[in-house]
């Protein structure tokens, strides 16, 4: 068995790795891992291999579908690493990442720049106030460019990000790096795999962009600090201790964001990262405060010290066959020994953590303590879940937990076989717990097991996971929709229920009006009976009997609404009328009624708010009234365009899809239901049609 070491709170940096698909980072944390030897083999995405590609979809798909965490130990530190997805449809990934982590990797691909990802990702740590290192990998690959993306980067992320270092060469001939701090050069070893460097002379070629980028980086230090300001105008130059203390306090305050090249598949670059990270990123005490409440109180400030009351918070759930549930977690206060029994804060439940472990890939090194600020994860928690604390017992307050995006792509699914049925809520159940952004349920309305994901992608990747995992196969098919229908007219009809067959026979009878109501007035019922014509008590059987046939609609079977019924005359039988009895006349009168009221059919529209660059303005729109939509309103905010629109839900099936292929994957859209609107006569007539081959 494996044990790692203990690390207290100062020698401890969490990091969430983030960027673009494909972007580099998967490679740059396992690089990361070997360089400092917490990794024993150097992996590779493309074989499959790579440290933190863990399950199998991830495997068979060659890209990060979930969060998972690594740890690198460098110069008596322990530096945490959660490596992400990069495409959008595994956004929850990288936000609990984000939540979980003290800073930021943000990598961007040297030959492709700043992407939709990359620029979602920076949203996201801007709304949490991370501190941010940006890494410009895959400096080897042919058309690296540092500069252009260097200005990618000020132009759409950062204006004040500044580099750190400038790369000696691109592609084939990225041999070394140049120090900004102090000018220093080194070259990369030949034939290392561990980033392996030695002194070197700063090129000729590239000495006047080291001087102006030198000066650059003094000049603005100096500006944040009145001392500093003072030495550099007196000695003309910030002493290179100085200089890393004044940086590191820049880039924990946001004013720098640092720039360096990196490649991960060589190595070059990863040990003068290591350092930084160490050196730039805050520790957990330094970090932005994490809070914690108890219901209907005010929030407290959590300190990362080791002299609080142990707190956690669970921010990641997998769930492994043979294994069962791992927990990841970040220790937000106090510390916690292997085998201590805590708290659910949450849930009010207990919970004992054997076998307190931390995140290395596949592998979990057992450790003794987890200190203030580290992250670990835990087997078999029997009632814990995703944003759920761990805490001391006795101790409820419960920590901030991470706010999840509402899925809003749509797929219904049904069990291949009998058995697959009889499995399936248990394994959507598992899922839907594993991750907060899949969620699951049966639709008694549409007689279909709706699920929802971020997109088309998420929810492939989840059909499969309930295959490996839980051995359960599906069939897929298109979520119906749940339409209504309603009366445009009044009319009146008279329902008769006479049954004699032998014995006590069956009577009842009435008459009802219909008559339409505003949308959204839902059903009414009017007791308009006089001179006793229908018994008091019988009057509820006649709306139940009203209710019953609504509920089975009039032209394709979707529930009637927004009508009003009034019984105003009947007749009884003081021997053969009973409650059923004038149930099903009042049925009968209702379908009579309706049908010459003018019945239609009302389709849920939805309320669809598109966040847009201003460019794809235009192709949104068009595509919007091509799904029979109408635009609401356009706003500007932040730099882009918001259109909101009313689109029939039937017209919204792979949206999602659509939107990110019309936009290049840089729109992001929200929806609500807002009302119910009858249908075109020809979607009438098509709705109609596809609920008789139904039945």
């Amino acid at each position: 068995m494996t044990v790692a070491r203990e690390y207290p709170t100062d020698r401890i940096r969490n990091v969430a790795v983030l960027g673009h698909a494909n972007s580099g980072k998967t490679t740059l944390v396992d690089a990361l891992c070997f360089t400092a030897g917490t990794a024993s083999r150097k992996g590779n995405v493309a074989e499959g291999h790579a440290l933190t590609l863990t399950s199998a979809e991830e495997l068979a798909q060659g890209v990060s579908m979930q969060l998972t965490g690594a740890f690198a130990e460098w110069d008596g530190h322990k530096i945490n690493l959660l490596d992400t997805p990069g495409y959008l449809d595994f956004t929850g990934e990288a936000l609990a990442a984000v939540h979980a982590a003290d800073a930021a990797i943000v990598v961007v691909g040297a030959t492709s720049g700043v992407e939709v990802g990359t620029e979602k990702v920076w949203e996201y740590c801007e709304q949490r106030g991370l501190p941010r290192l940006v890494v410009v990998s895959m400096m080897d690959k042919e058309h690296a460019d540092f500069m252009g993306v260097l200005e990618a980067v000020r132009e759409r992320l950062a204006p004040h990000a500044m580099p750190i270092q400038l790369p000696v060469g691109a592609g084939e001939s990225f041999s070394g790096a140049v120090e900004m701090l102090d000018g220093s050069a080194h070259r990369f070893l030949g034939g290392g795999d561990k980033g392996e460097v030695e002194a070197a002379d700063v090129p000729a070629d590239i000495s006047g962009m080291v001087e102006e980028w030198h000066t650059e980086l003094q000049e603005t230090l100096a500006t944040l600090d009145e001392d500093l300001l003072d030495l550099y105008l007196e000695e003309g130059e910030i002493p290179i201790d100085e200089a890393i203390r004044a940086l590191a306090l820049a880039v924990r305050t946001n004013e720098i964001v640092p720039v360096v090249p990196l490649a991960a598949s060589t190595g070059a670059g990863t040990r003068a990262l290591l350092d930084r990270i160490i050196a730039l990123v805050p520790g957990p005490a330094d970090a932005i405060p994490r809070t914690a409440s108890r219901e209907g109180e005010d929030p407290v400030e959590l300190r990362a010290s080791d002299d609080g009351s142990f707190t956690a918070l669970v921010f990641k759930t997998v769930s492994e066959p043979h294994v069962g549930n791992l927990s990841l977690f970040r220790v937000c206060s106090g510390s916690v020994r292997n085998g201590a029994h805590v708290s659910n804060a949450v849930r009010d439940s207990q919970e004992k953590l054997n076998h307190l472990s931390v995140p290395l890939g596949k592998e979990r090194p057992e450790v003794a303590v987890l200190h203030a600020g580290d992250i670990g994860v835990v087997a078999k928690l029997r009632g814990t879940h995703t944003n759920d604390t761990l805490a001391e017992q006795g101790r409820d307050l419960a920590v901030e937990g991470i706010s999840f995006p509402l899925p809003d792509v749509r797929l219904a699914v049904r069990g291949r076989s009998r058995s697959d049925d009889d499995k399936l809520g248990e394994a959507l159940a598992s899922l839907q717990r594993e991750d907060p952004c899949f969620k699951s349920g049966y639709e008694p309305e549409l007689r279909q097991t709706i699920i929802r994901g971020m997109g088309e992608l998420h929810l492939d990747v989840q059909i499969a996971r309930m295959s490996r995992k839980h051995g359960v196969q599906v069939d897929t098919e298109r979520p119906r929709i749940a339409y209504r229908e309603t009366v445009r007219r009044r009319a009146e009809a008279h329902g008769r229920h006479k049954k004699q067959s032998g014995g006590r026979g069956q009577f009842g009878d009435c008459r009802i009006r219909l008559e339409p109501l505003a949308p959204g007035g839902g059903y009414e019922f009017v007791d308009a009976i006089k001179g006793g014509v229908i018994p008091g008590r019988f009057i509820p059987s006649v709306d139940r009997g009203i209710r019953d046939a609504a509920g089975k609609g009039i032209l394709a079977g979707y529930p009637v609404v927004d009508f009003r019924a009034e019984c105003y005359d009947g007749t009884y039988h003081s021997v053969d009328s009973s409650d059923i009895a004038f149930q099903l006349a009042g049925a009968i009168a209702f379908r009579k009624a309706a049908e010459a009221a003018g019945p239609t059919i009302l389709e849920p529209i939805m309320e669809v708010e598109v966040t847009t660059p201003e460019a794809y303005m235009g192709d949104v729109m068009a595509d919007a009234s091509q799904r029979r939509g109408k635009v609401q309103g356009i706003d500007s905010m932040g730099g882009r365009t918001v259109i909101r629109a009313r689109i029939p839900q039937a017209e919204l099936y792979k949206y999602a899809a659509a939107l990110r292929a019309m936009t290049h994957g840089r729109a992001h859209h929200v929806r609500e239901l807002v009302a119910y609107e009858p249908v075109p006569e020809f979607e009438k007539a098509r709705i109609i049609a596809e609920a008789n081959e139904e039945d």
